[in-house]
């Protein structure tokens, strides 16, 4: 509260606005679960961050020199078709292929601690060695505030570099030039915007451990190992821990089942367990593949009976495309198409957003289909949720359906429609958490109106929302009826907000009629 007042003046006080902005959300970031070429055996399972397809080969060791993996064949589709974020998680890495490049992804990093600035990182080392690295940081033996001994230890060889700064071109003092002659590591400087002393690595010892040597492939499979759990941070279990998460992918399930590494119950049930994993989060699809070799006739009824998934969380794309062998051996395969429409999915959300079907747009690689399917065939697969990948002369190879698994008649039967309620839910999710522990009352039940009304005008502007107006693209009600005292005696705030979504024209019909002569109609 303002004052008390005792002296005569002007007195300033800032007010709070009594709401705050909603931030949309992220829609575009993929996870990858399959089998890799590489894995350092402590990852395992976990998913792990890549934003590029040098990233990937780092950490899991591109395309194998013999076969085929569609795990990193679908990557790159990913990052080709217009995707800039994933996660990777290898359920089972070959190993018995060349180890990726030197990385840090191979090489073990140990980051010191600055002795100010809330302990960030001063500086990074990273092993060159196969033995442990110890790393004592200590006072220097001249005078100044900036300057700092390290002593590196491995074996039988010791390195010092005395009186070394991170302050540049000091007497050739900079730590990272002097340290370039090292034979233990290698090191680099973590800047950050702290004063110069307080930057500098705080005094003790730490170790870099050995390197861990490539591993083989588990003796379990992959049916076994997808589920993984949370507690460990593995498999789909642990994807739970990463919200960010809007898709989900497991190129390689028809693969395995085409090679007949998995029965199709196995493929069935690892897709199963992708969509029940989508459903448990309600905020990410399960982008799926159909088998491979199947005519349509086979598909509808491999869809209708066999698999007979039903899911408004999952989308199910049909036939694989054929790409240029990846690994420069020349000749053409043909990959599941999940990865590339991922790509094809954050294209569409990045251009246009994510009210736009992720239809009718190019897939970018792909050369050939391995089927071509006709407009009568489609009609067959489109009514039961199998979005068609088609070829059209002049126009490319493009996506073709836009629906999920949901029932036909249902109103969650377009993935646009789906994934802009999963951005708007989260989005409000996040954008109002200031709201727990405030006082329940008629101010707080205006201004978290405010907030969620302000968001959704700003989508309805951006053509989101379909309605000539904001009222009649959506409402937001917080009141009374809504919160009772019996509510708010167990501490309930309740909001009901309804939402007018943009479909897409699916199906666009132009009527013609023919004129008498003179060109005009008659009413």
């Amino acid at each position: 509260m303002p004052g008390p007042y005792h002296t005569p003046g002007v007195y300033i006080e800032e007010i709070p606005s009594g709401s705050r902005p909603i931030q949309g959300v992220s829609t575009s970031i993929a996870a990858f679960l399959g089998v890799t070429v590489y894995c350092r055996e402590d990852r395992i399972g976990r998913p792990l961050l890549v934003t590029s397809w040098d990233q990937y080969t780092e950490y899991f060791g591109g395309y194998p020199k013999e076969g085929f993996l569609p795990l990193p064949t679908s990557v790159r589709g990913f990052f080709e078709n217009g995707g800039g974020v994933c996660y990777v998680a290898s359920l089972m890495a070959l190993n018995n292929q060349a180890s990726p490049r030197p990385g840090p992804a191979v090489r073990p990093t140990l980051q010191l601690a600055s002795r100010g600035a809330g302990g960030a990182p001063s500086l990074e080392l990273e092993s060159k060695v196969g033995d442990p690295v110890t790393v004592t940081v200590a006072d220097a033996s001249e005078p100044g505030d900036d300057l700092f001994k390290v002593v590196i230890r491995a074996g039988d060889q010791e390195e010092t570099f005395d009186n070394v700064t991170l302050k540049g071109g000091r007497d050739g003092r900079n730590v990272v030039q002097v340290m370039s002659t090292s034979c233990l590591v290698t090191v680099r400087e973590v800047r950050n915007n702290a004063p110069l002393p307080e930057r500098r690595p705080a005094v003790g010892t730490q170790t870099i451990p050995a390197p861990i040597a490539p591993v083989a492939a588990p003796a379990c499979g992959i049916v076994e190992l997808a589920q993984g759990n949370l507690d460990d941070r593995v498999g789909l279990d642990g994807l739970q821990a990463i919200p960010e998460i809007t898709m989900v992918c497991m190129p390689d399930i028809m693969y395995l089942q085409k090679e007949g590494k998995i029965t199709m119950k196995d493929a069935i049930g690892l897709q199963s367990a992708l969509i029940a994993h989508c459903e448990q989060m309600k905020d990410r699809i399960a982008i799926l593949d159909a088998p491979y070799g199947l005519k349509v006739q086979q598909v509808k009824e491999w869809r209708t009976t066999e698999a007979n998934f039903s899911s408004k969380f999952a989308a199910l794309y049909y036939p694989w495309i054929t790409i240029q062998n990846p690994s420069g051996k020349g000749g053409q395969i043909s990959v599941p198409p999940s990865g590339y429409v991922a790509g094809i999915y954050a294209r569409v959300d990045s251009e246009r957003g994510v009210h736009k079907a992720p239809a009718n747009e190019v897939v970018r690689l792909a050369i050939d289909l391995e089927l071509n399917v006709t407009d009568r065939e489609q009609a067959q697969l489109n009514p039961v949720g199998v979005n068609c990948i088609r070829s059209f002369p002049g126009r490319g190879i493009r996506v073709w359906g836009a629906r999920t698994l949901d029932d036909p008649n249902g109103e969650w039967r377009y993935i646009n429609v789906r994934r802009l309620f999963n951005y708007i839910e989260e989005s409000i999710y996040e954008g109002t958490q200031w709201v727990v522990f405030e006082p329940n009352d008629m101010d707080l039940w205006e201004r978290v109106k405010r907030t969620v009304s302000a968001f959704l005008t700003g989508l309805w502007r951006a053509g989101m929302l379909f309605g000539a107006t904001p009222e009649e693209a959506f409402y937001v009600r917080c009141d009374a009826a809504l919160n009772p005292p019996s509510a708010r005696d167990r501490g309930e705030l309740t909001v009901e907000v309804g939402i007018a979504p943009v479909k897409p024209a699916e199906f666009v019909i132009f009527r013609f009629k023919q004129l008498p002569g003179g060109g005009e109609i008659s009413e």
